[in-house]
């Protein structure tokens, strides 16, 4: 799938309506069919395409977040139909605004007209947060359906808009080292406001087409819209001076993806053929990302000579990214040993198919900033910000002219061409004893091209590689209920277009600069997994793997270089992860004698790791003897599920934790700089649904009934302590709402 961020590859699960999808598929080892590229794992969504019947289907709810709804809501200023989630073009750099090379060479008058064109809303707009609203429309048709032809249609349309507002404690800290001794140093101490608006609509639009149930094609789309508005307002002190920071922000992202598909049935299902077609698309917009400050005194940090953006600023990003994509895949079952019986044939089942991606990307940003139109004559400082901009102060004598820093390196084109090919054999040895192997070769180019300002050179990524990924699975069938699996797979992790763009990057949530590394090199992974599966009944599952994963370059989120705020990207040499892995679901049908547990089924999912890096020269300004950065310790999922299937009442207690884990690895410039890590966060949800009367259900719960705080420490030493980075609690949600279904039979 296409990503809508710009620094790493992600994919939100509830884009999709939850009762189109199909089934999800998690595939934790490696195999020729499925890409080469992962390293926890491939899921694989399926969404509807011929309904059992036709039906329409309305799903609303409103939910109450602590802590957000009902008190005053802050956000930036947008245009009227704001509220649809789509950028009108309120926050724009208007279409007459000069490029950057034009403004730089336009005359102090002429940058007061240029100045004056950009609109005036540094304030935001005042408001009570309102509930959640979520709602759902789904349609399933079946508009021919005989013995010969299936033809059918499902949609749907979601809309949401939800508000939270966080109180962060944030915090930066620094080492130094006088005559032998260590100290620590409080670098900034902030208290923000933070008030967060997301607006989301989307549309699924699925056809298909079964003929003599042979042929299957179908044509797939989704739509995915999102706005995100962001307003922080953050007190406390830095550089010595105490201040009050301000940002405003409007992000908008889309993501489209289409498909044209087949599955063809051949000679007795002997022979099957799928292939796909596939065209991405997806941008992100920040228009207007603005950022201000007042010092103690009550005066505007205005700068003189040239602009400092990160203190008083307005950045501009677009990025634009689409793909074609080709696959086919085919399957072909020989008989090559014929028993007395079908059953007692041995077959050979062949796969093999291919696979064409061809991505790119357009990223540009421009960093706008103000200095003082004349410093011996400067004199508005004290005004309220919006005074400050209005039209009058922007001018070339007491007030505010626009200066440009915006970088060569702010700007990238990125492209990743990929062919792949497969071929797999599945053989069955004996009744009990099966083994699929294969191999997958994936000749990838990934470029990018831009620039290096510390460097005053062009950078001209350039990785084109040809991966050969074994891999095999074996399973020995104790019964037809346990089974023992031994797998292996070679695969590989690329950097995202981000990690090698050299762009520099100003996060003012998080105070930090993010810049890319152009010299990053793949990583390659080794997986070994032997896994225990025993199935007592049909919804039971008793799982018990033992993992082994062995890493060659693995890009790791790294403090870069002496400035400990900047974050970057780097390959350590070696690194290795081992664990266990238990899964469990048990239903405790006819375990007693109530009718209340014979309901009840329990699911637990706990994986423990311990990984270790091995820097070597690749990484020997890095901390050493640590876990890979973003390893967690301990992962568990566990639930305890009721439902009663005549009364159509389902409720569900979810619980979910992460262990410890490095957020970015310090470095041992000067005095050292140590280790970020989040925090393990308890998380509890509960959920629940009743059928009030045919066709109408009632749905709520209650989602972090803990709310325990989100944190981000910085690990020192014993005699230090640990020191708080980021601190806020997200607040529970309280939900509830109707599903009205027209048509069910």
């Amino acid at each position: 799938t296409p990503s809508m961020e710009t620094d790493v590859r992600s994919f939100s699960f509830d884009i999709i309506p939850s009762n189109q999808i199909d089934r999800i598929l998690v595939f934790k080892s490696p195999a020729a069919e499925l890409p080469g590229e992962f390293a926890g794992g491939v899921v694989k969504i399926f969404t509807k395409s011929i309904p059992d019947r036709n039906f329409f289907t309305v799903d609303a709810s409103v939910g109450v977040r602590q802590g957000t709804t009902g008190n005053e809501f802050l956000q930036p200023q947008a245009g009227s139909n704001a509220w649809t989630g789509f950028n009108s073009g309120y926050s724009d750099l208007p279409s007459s605004f000069p490029s950057t090379t034009q403004l730089k060479q336009l005359s102090n008058a002429a940058l007061v007209g240029v100045g004056q064109s950009l609109k005036n809303s540094w304030v935001p707009v005042s408001s009570n947060a309102l509930p959640d609203m979520r709602m759902t429309l789904t349609g399933a048709y079946k508009l021919i359906d005989n013995n010969t032809i299936k033809l059918a249609n499902v949609s749907a349309v979601n809309y949401s808009n939800t508000r939270s507002i966080f109180n962060m404690d944030r915090n930066d800290f620094s080492y130094s080292e006088v005559s032998g001794k260590a100290s620590v140093n409080k670098d900034s101490e902030f208290k923000d406001s933070q008030y967060n608006g997301a607006v989301r609509f989307g549309a699924l639009h699925n056809w298909a087409i079964k003929i003599n149930n042979t042929h299957t094609f179908e044509f797939k789309n989704l739509f995915n819209q999102t706005s995100n508005s962001q307003y922080v307002n953050r007190n406390g002190f830095t550089d010595g001076a105490n201040w009050n920071i301000r940002s405003l922000d409007q992000i908008y992202r889309g993501i489209y993806t289409g498909q044209l598909l087949g599955r063809h049935n051949f000679n007795d299902e002997k022979t099957k053929v799928d292939w796909v077609v596939g065209y991405n698309k997806s941008f992100r917009d920040q228009p207007d990302y603005k950022r201000f400050r007042y010092n103690s005194g009550g005066n505007l940090l205005v700068p003189f000579g040239a602009a400092q953006t990160f203190n008083l600023g307005r950045t501009n990003i677009i990025m634009d990214e689409y793909a074609y994509t080709a696959g086919i895949n085919l399957i072909q079952k020989i008989n090559l040993v014929k028993g007395a019986t079908e059953d007692a044939n041995k077959e050979l089942e062949l796969k093999a198919g291919a696979y064409y991606e061809d991505k790119h990307r357009q990223f540009d940003a421009r960093n706008l900033g103000y200095v003082q139109a004349n410093s011996s004559l400067f004199s508005i400082g004290a005004l309220p910000i919006d005074q400050i901009f209005a039209p009058q102060n922007i001018n070339t004598t007491n007030g505010v002219k626009i200066d440009e820093q915006t970088n060569k390196s702010d700007s990238y084109t990125a492209s990743n061409n990929q062919i792949a090919a497969y071929v797999s054999g599945n053989y069955a040895f004996t009744k009990k004893f099966n083994v699929i192997a294969g191999v997958r070769a994936e000749q990838n180019v990934q470029k990018l091209n831009s620039y290096d300002i510390s460097k005053s050179a062009d950078v001209n990524y350039k990785r084109d590689i040809l991966s050969v990924l074994p891999s095999a699975n074996l399973t020995y069938n104790f019964s037809e209920k346990s089974l023992l699996r031994l797998a292996y797979g070679k695969t590989v992790n690329r950097p995202e277009f981000r990690e090698v763009a050299p762009f520099s990057f100003y996060d003012f949530v998080n105070n930090r600069v993010v810049q890319g590394n152009s010299e990053l090199n793949n990583a390659e992974i080794d997986n070994y997994d032997l896994r225990y599966e025993l199935y007592p009944t049909p919804s039971e599952v008793v799982s018990f793997a033992l993992f082994y994963k062995k890493f060659k370059n693995p890009i790791e989120v790294v403090f870069a270089g002496g400035n400990n705020n900047n974050i970057s990207f780097s390959n350590a040499e070696s690194a290795y992860s081992t664990g266990v892995e238990i899964e469990l679901k048990k239903s405790l049908d006819k375990v007693t004698s109530s009718a209340i547990l014979n309901k009840i089924n329990l699911v637990f999912n706990g994986a423990f790791i311990y990984s270790r890096v091995s820097l070597g020269s690749v990484g020997a300004d890095q901390s050493d003897n640590r876990p890979l950065q973003g390893q967690s310790p301990y992962i568990i999922n566990t639930g305890i599920n009721y439902n009663d299937t005549k009364k159509n009442t389902q409720i569900s207690l979810l619980y979910n934790v992460i262990g410890k884990r490095i957020y970015a690895v310090g470095n041992t410039f000067a005095a050292g700089y140590p280790d970020w890590y989040e925090m393990p966060r308890n998380v509890l949800d509960l959920t629940f649904s009743h059928e009030l009367r045919k066709n109408l259900i009632v749905k709520g719960g209650i989602t972090d009934i803990l709310n325990q705080k989100n944190r981000i420490i910085q690990e020192s030493s014993a005699s230090f302590g640990d020191q708080t980075i980021q601190s806020f609690t997200p607040g529970s949600v309280y939900s509830l709402g109707l599903v009205y279904t027209l048509g069910q039979k």
